[in-house]
């Protein structure tokens, strides 16, 4: 088997037709480079080179070998540079989960620069559920998730989290109900105990579910639901419908939605903290994750 060195060497002579000029060019004496000629000629079993006293020509192997050691050593640097590309995280792919009720403002502005600096990377984005990513990430089925807080028991020993989203619940009220019109009388969380609820199945966010209904408890009721939606928007959607009334994160509110009215909340154990997080496994640092990571970081610091 012919080594790089030893295709690096023949094409300085291919290229130079010299010996003494190709063993200046690799820095080396000539009478071991002629000896590299010869061994590689002895072990392939054809001459490599028309000679005399000097080089005349490249022989019909000696054309193909110049060919395809010239294709070996492109191929070889190549492996190097995108083995140095990957170890710095500007190649590879990535596996990312989101709550898009979470970060459907900050999603876009997020791959867009992280496709700028790091174009060599592929993301796979999925939208889910933070059950549904923690579940993902435990079974590494996913790089990256980011989710609402808190985490579902259990998997706060193998997960990281990092939070970068720091808010509060809102009050998401059809249009026509009285509440949504009595806007100079403070909206407490009580004064929706007697409402049809609108939530998410326990399952899908089990920490979010138990904060919310934790929150009620403390109101001094337990919700009554009449509708269950697994994504936020949908909630937002049946809400307008005039299904029932809901709690949701405040961007919710910044952004507005016809059909819906959103209060905040006053009283005994408000605000709600919402908490949205970027969350990995432990041990688990690809560099095109810490990449990710970094951007994301960035990004808010902008803002």
């Amino acid at each position: 088997m012919l080594s790089l060195r030893q295709f690096q060497q023949f094409l300085a002579v291919a290229e130079t037709m010299s010996f003494r000029r190709a063993a200046e060019h690799l820095n080396m004496a000539q009478p071991p480079l002629t000896a590299t000629i010869r061994q590689m000629e002895a072990e392939l079993g054809v001459r490599l080179f028309e000679r005399t006293n000097r080089i005349n020509s490249l022989t019909a192997a000696g054309e193909v070998l110049r060919e395809e050691a010239q294709r070996t050593i492109d191929q070889a640097e190549r492996a190097v540079a995108l083995t140095r590309r990957a170890g710095t995280g500007e190649i590879g792919s990535l596996r990312i989960g989101f709550v898009a009720s979470a970060v459907r403002q900050l999603l876009p502005t997020l791959i867009a620069e992280f496709r700028e600096s790091q174009p060599g990377v592929v993301l796979e984005l999925e939208e889910a559920p933070s059950a549904r990513q923690i579940a993902a990430l435990l079974e590494d089925r996913m790089d990256l998730g980011i989710v609402a807080l808190p985490l579902p028991s259990g998997a706060e020993p193998r997960i990281l989290t990092q939070t970068i989203v720091r808010s509060r619940l809102v009050a998401a009220i059809p249009a026509r109900h009285p509440l949504a019109n009595a806007l100079h009388t403070p909206l407490t969380l009580a004064a929706l105990a007697d409402e049809g609820w609108v939530l998410f199945p326990a399952a899908e966010g089990p920490g979010l579910h138990s904060t919310i209904l934790r929150a009620c408890a403390q109101a001094g009721f337990t919700p009554r639901i009449v509708q269950r939606a697994v994504q936020m928007e949908t909630i937002v959607g049946l809400v307008a419908a005039g299904l029932g009334v809901a709690l949701v994160p405040s961007l919710f509110a910044e952004t507005g939605r016809e059909g819906v009215v959103f209060r905040d909340l006053v009283g005994h154990g408000s605000p709600i903290a919402y908490e949205v997080a970027l969350t990995r496994r432990k041990g688990h640092n690809l560099p095109a994750l810490e990449a990710f990571i970094q951007t994301v970081l960035r990004v808010l610091s902008l803002r």
